[in-house]
């Protein structure tokens, strides 16, 4: 930011069961010796109260201008955690000045399977000797990388440089006896490592430093957001708490080439490859892992040319239908995961579902999973997200703002229902940022007059081409700040006709509701479809923030009859603007 930040009298406030309180200094934050001066606006003298797990009420607004230009703090309520963030003037977004070629998303998912096909999984002795424990390793092959996590006790994941060091680790591992209990022999890459003579080796043995694999607690966030210098800042910095790591990413990967190594049994050459969240850059820590296997490869026909008048076939046996071989598959899939597969707890074949799937828990990484097969759709609409991410570094910072707002007033949820999804807000921002001027993001169609005979993508009758080379799309010429952006978010869908518009990333224009839903958001690639078809009329989580106090006004707007407050915007005096979310 240039210049010296304007002066802004505040208030210290907690959030309790009781409710929010002014004048009490916050735990999280150390205490300093001045006096918190008092609150700058009579409106914020007294904050609403609210003891009940949704905050309803829970509203403050501070602010008052200052003699660099106008600041004002915005309030954000969570039931554990309060948190004034900054606002001052806005100043130009500069950009990156990253002109490193892009990846094409593909790439990357080949580099991350062919990384995980060289790793291992090992549950590890609470203390061990780390420099010991890689040498050992070592005489294998060379390692390129390793990480430890905790998850149900202590982990490594060993990346080695070759395949075959994994094949030389793993033929000189052992069925364990388990005494008066039998073992299911199963020659895997989740292995267990056992101390000999381990009491003789207590003096070398010592506590490992591990990768972090959740998100931050709220006394840590609340600092890191204090200590920040702007709202710009501030929504970089929920973006790098919240985002994946790269270890979190490995172990992605790596789950599911552990669970193709089970499928491999009955599927020689199928893949199993992650989806959605988990690789569209757009996926936050804790993430479920959506994976589906792919069958696409088996017997595939190559180019190769064969002489004379002969075909060759595979005997295979004749279903019904789709759907029902993939209910097949899933099911004999899910019984080997059952009964076989390392690891995997809590096994679920969910057969008679819309899109039939196997859920479970992979206890060693801590991923909850859900298994599909040849779901090619849902991967490109993982590829699109990917790649508009990658296209402007304000758009994932922007994307975990909101959803961390949505999360944090109920919009949304970890439990399937009847209330907005992550992918729904997703679309939101993306159809958001191509409605500004001029555009930060392009609409699909322009993507897809980029696309040459390489990308042409044709899945289910649906056409899903796009461009795929990253560094044939123009950078936007626009230099709005996050600040701005994420106040005109809520603006723009603060006036936004849910009742009879739609919401097309396609196009990037509203067009009339196809059908009488209370959000409508078209799929992008299954263009009948809504994305948001979910979102029910009178969903209670939508409408629970109707509720304001008489001296507010409020822009407030509704998805059909569900009232949904995105953004309250009021005035009191030429000089004085107040903004609460």
């Amino acid at each position: 930011m240039r210049g010296s930040p304007a002066p802004l009298r505040s208030c210290f406030c907690r959030f309790d069961n009781g409710g929010l309180q002014r004048g009490a200094v916050d735990p999280f934050v150390p205490a300093r010796s001045e006096k918190p001066s008092p609150a700058p606006s009579s409106q914020a003298s007294q904050l609403p109260r609210n003891g009940g797990r949704r905050p309803q009420e829970g509203r403050a607004v501070l602010g008052e201008r200052g003699d660099s230009g106008f600041t004002l703090k915005i309030l954000w309520n969570t039931p554990f955690l309060a948190l004034f963030i900054e606002y001052s003037q806005s100043k130009q977004w500069k950009g990156s000045e990253d002109r490193t070629p892009k990846k094409r998303f593909s790439e990357v998912q080949n580099e991350r399977r062919e990384q995980a096909q060289r790793t291992v999984l090992i549950h590890c002795p609470d203390k061990i000797n780390e420099k010991k424990f890689l040498k050992f390793l070592s005489q294998h092959g060379p390692i390129n990388s390793h990480f430890f996590y905790e998850s149900f006790g202590l982990y490594a994941a060993v990346e080695f440089c070759q395949k075959e060091s994994v094949t030389s680790l793993q033929n000189i591992t052992r069925t364990p006896s388990l005494g008066p209990e039998a073992a299911i022999p199963f020659k895997s890459r989740y292995l267990n490592l056992k101390l000999r003579n381990s009491l003789n080796q207590t003096s070398e043995l010592s506590s490992i430093q591990c990768s972090n694999q959740s998100s931050p607690s709220s006394k840590k966030l609340y600092q890191l957001l204090c200590c920040a210098e702007s709202v710009d800042d501030q929504l970089n910095t929920l973006l790098r708490e919240f985002q994946l790591t790269e270890e979190n990413t490995r172990l992605r990967y790596l789950t599911c080439s552990l669970i193709e190594d089970v499928a491999a049994a009955y599927f020689p050459d199928c893949a199993v490859r992650p989806f959605g969240s988990s690789v569209n850059s757009f996926g936050k820590l804790g993430c479920d892992l959506d994976m589906f296997l792919d069958l696409d490869e088996i017997g595939k026909f190559t180019a190769q040319k064969t002489s004379g008048n002969f075909l060759m076939e595979f005997q295979v046996k004749n279903v019904p239908s789709e759907r029902v071989a993939t209910q097949k598959i899933l099911s004999v899939i899910g019984e080997c995961l059952d009964q076989f597969g390392p690891g995997c707890v809590g096994v679920q074949r969910i057969l008679n579902a819309r899109c039939p799937l196997v859920r479970f828990s992979h206890q060693a990484s801590g991923f909850q999973c859900d298994l599909t097969t040849n779901n090619r759709i849902a991967l490109k609409s993982s590829e699109l997200l990917y790649m508009y991410g990658a296209l402007d570094s304000r758009v994932r910072a922007l994307v975990f703002s909101v959803r961390c707002w949505a999360r944090a007033h109920s919009l949304t949820s970890s439990i399937p229902g009847a209330w907005i999804t992550n992918f729904s807000l997703t679309m939101m921002v993306i159809f958001f940022l191509q409605r500004r001027s001029p555009p930060i993001l392009p609409t699909l169609d322009y993507l897809k007059t980029l696309a040459d005979a390489e990308d042409k993508c044709i899945i289910e009758g649906h056409n899903c081409t796009f461009v795929g080379d990253l560094n044939r799309i123009k950078p936007s010429r626009n230099t709005e700040t996050l600040e701005l952006l994420l106040k005109e978010f809520f603006e723009y869908f603060g006036n936004f006709a849910f009742n009879k518009n739609s919401i097309n990333i396609r196009q990037g224009r509203e067009q009339n509701k196809p059908e009488s839903s209370p959000l409508h958001i078209q799929n992008p690639f299954e263009t009948s479809l809504n994305v948001s078809k979910n979102v029910r009329k009178y969903e209670p989580c939508l409408r629970s923030y109707g509720k304001l106090t008489n001296r507010t006004v409020v822009k407030q707007h509704s998805f059909d009859s569900g009232d949904v407050i995105l953004f309250h915007d009021f005035k009191s005096g030429p000089n004085q603007r107040r903004v609460v979310i």
